[in-house]
């Protein structure tokens, strides 16, 4: 019985952690050689104190917690791509992005946390 308890709640967080259909995982590499792209909307989905605290100037503030009600701000036919602190929140706000329609979202794996830059 414990067994089944334990494969559920790993399968929960596998299933969490996975990304939307249609959305792409980059690395901060592949992020490097994209932001100078004009064609592309970069979204930060952090708190204003960790976006003040250190960012990426080509990345709009967005916090994930008021993301839904800018989603009219942003141009669905653009490539977006979503970073957070670590990957999780922006993984969250890539799903609410596709749900909305958006054609294609990138979620950048690793966050700030893996910026070196």
């Amino acid at each position: 019985m414990e067994w089944i308890l334990f494969v559920l709640i790993t399968g929960f967080f596998v299933w969490r952690m996975m990304p939307a259909k249609g959305v792409r995982n980059i690395s901060t590499e592949d992020l490097k050689t994209m932001l100078q792209d004009k064609t592309k909307q970069f979204i930060d989905v952090r708190t204003p104190g960790e976006y003040k605290g250190r960012h990426l100037k080509e990345f709009k503030n967005m916090p994930l917690n008021t993301l839904e009600s800018q989603l009219g701000s942003l141009d669905q036919s653009k490539e977006t791509v979503i970073i957070c602190q670590s990957g999780m929140r922006s993984a969250r706000a890539a799903k609410m992005l596709k749900k909305a329609g958006f054609t294609t979202v990138l979620n950048v794996t690793g966050g700030m946390s893996a910026w070196r830059g």
